[in-house]
């Protein structure tokens, strides 16, 4: 789908505060609140806005350790079978595949230490995953969301 400047405005404004209302984002792209609902429903239909979420601070449910996991795997892993296992577990916030020694990257999330190795021991007892390698986030020190383009023709 082909974005113009205004929906990248838009998109940008819901980036920021995804709850500010269509007559909000319409006052500061200069359309009505109609306009910019019948903008952003095409932005949803065509894929661009994958939805609407809460973002909610990890400490606050009590899930303050997390860690990178390096996935080593047999020969013929496919991304696919990676997603359906990495989904199984509640502890895993992301999973990518990657570049490198490793054939995936897994970002895990748990309460302690101890939460964090049992949600390991069952990661590694997926039947693809040959070995690990583990990093304990220390502290995060810059968390944003996806950045979007500024318009062609505009200082970012």
């Amino acid at each position: 789908m082909q974005m113009d400047a205004v929906d990248q405005r838009i998109v940008a404004l819901l980036v920021a505060d995804a709850r500010s209302s269509y007559a909000e984002i319409g006052a500061k792209v200069s359309l009505s609140a109609p306009a910019v609902k019948r903008r952003v429903d095409r932005l949803r239909s065509s894929g661009v806005i994958k939805g609407f979420t809460t973002v909610i601070e990890p400490s606050a449910v009590g899930w303050t350790t997390e860690a990178f996991v390096e996935l080593f795997c047999t020969g013929r892993t496919t991304p696919a079978q990676i997603t359906v296992a990495t989904r199984r577990h509640p502890e895993v916030v992301g999973a990518y595949t990657v570049s490198g020694e490793a054939d995936a990257l897994v970002h895990l999330r748990a309460a302690d230490i101890g939460h964090l190795e049992q949600a390991l021991e069952r990661l590694r007892a997926e039947p693809f995953v040959t070995s690990t390698r583990s990093m304990i986030v220390l502290s995060r020190l810059v968390e944003t969301p996806t950045p979007v383009p500024a318009p062609e023709g505009t200082a970012s």
